[in-house]
């Protein structure tokens, strides 16, 4: 595993995406709008970066297991931060969908 493999997630993407369908956590994709439609995670949602002001409205349970990904782990990294910051418990920023290994879903 790379330097950047173990900051932003790398060959684990797959494996936290696994587990969030195993144990019933939250995927939170924060790509814009569009960069979601081309393509997710199924059973993601979207809450773009630059409206994670609003991420309370959709994430009501600061206890719930949320993973945050994004396009290269930058953008999850902050919103992670965020959250853990509004009182969010149990957040992991997972990394760049680009690690990962599945089948991903196009449309909102």
């Amino acid at each position: 595993m790379g330097f950047f493999d173990m900051l932003f997630g790398g060959s684990n993407f797959s494996e936290y995406v696994e587990q969030a369908k195993e144990n019933g956590a939250t995927l939170v994709d924060v790509r814009s709008e569009g960069e979601f439609a081309n393509g997710h995670i199924e059973g993601a949602i979207n809450i773009p970066l630059n409206s994670f002001h609003r991420a309370s409205k959709k994430l009501r349970d600061k206890d719930a297991t949320i993973y945050i990904y994004c396009a290269s782990g930058s953008r999850s990294g902050s919103a992670a931060n965020a959250l853990k910051s509004m009182g969010y418990t149990d957040v992991t920023n997972i990394g760049g969908i680009g690690f990962y290994r599945g089948a991903v879903v196009a449309g909102k």
